[in-house]
C-alpha cells in the first residue's frame, strides 16, 4: 500500500507558505479591531483550558464550510477583510487550518506559534468559557 503525506511533512508545508506569529506577536495584536483571532480547539478545550477573549470559535472540522461563501453554513466573518489569527492548543492544528483558509482565498491570514499554550504562556489574557447548560445538546 502507498503511503501518502503524514502529518509532519504535511505540517512543513503548510509552515513553509503561512505566516506564523510568536505568542508575544499576537499578544500585541490582541484588541486591534481589524484582527479576529480564531479558536479552532474544540467546546470542551474551551470550558477547560478558557479562551483569548474577543476569539471567534470556529471548530476545525467546520471551518472550510464556515469559510466558503457558496456554503449553506458560511458564516459573514470570513467574509470581512479582517486579519484572522488562528489558533488551537499547541499550533499543529492552526498551522494546517491558515494554510487551507489561505488556500481558500483569505488573505490577510496567521496562526500562532505554540498555540493557546504559549498565549498563556507569554501573559496574553484569558476568560473563562461559561460551561454548557445541562441538558444542551453535545456536539
Amino acid at each position: 500500500m502507498a503511503k501518502g503525506k503524514g502529518f509532519r511533512q504535511m505540517l512543513a508545508e503548510a509552515e513553509a507558505e503561512i505566516e506564523t506569529l510568536s505568542a508575544e506577536q499576537a499578544v500585541i495584536l490582541h484588541g486591534d479591531p481589524d484582527v479576529v483571532f480564531v479558536d479552532l480547539r474544540d467546546p470542551r478545550e474551551l470550558e477547560r483550558e478558557g479562551l483569548i477573549p474577543g476569539s471567534f470559535h470556529a471548530t476545525r472540522g467546520m471551518l472550510e464550510f464556515w469559510i466558503d461563501p457558496e456554503s449553506p453554513y458560511h458564516k459573514p466573518v470570513f467574509a470581512t477583510k479582517h486579519k484572522f489569527i488562528f489558533y488551537c492548543a499547541g499550533g499543529w492544528r492552526s498551522a494546517l487550518a491558515t494554510k487551507t483558509a489561505q488556500d481558500m482565498g483569505l488573505e490577510r491570514v496567521a496562526h500562532i506559534a505554540g498555540g493557546f499554550k504559549a498565549w498563556a504562556e507569554a501573559g496574553g489574557p484569558v476568560a473563562a468559557k461559561a460551561p454548557r447548560a445541562a441538558g444542551s445538546a453535545a456536539g
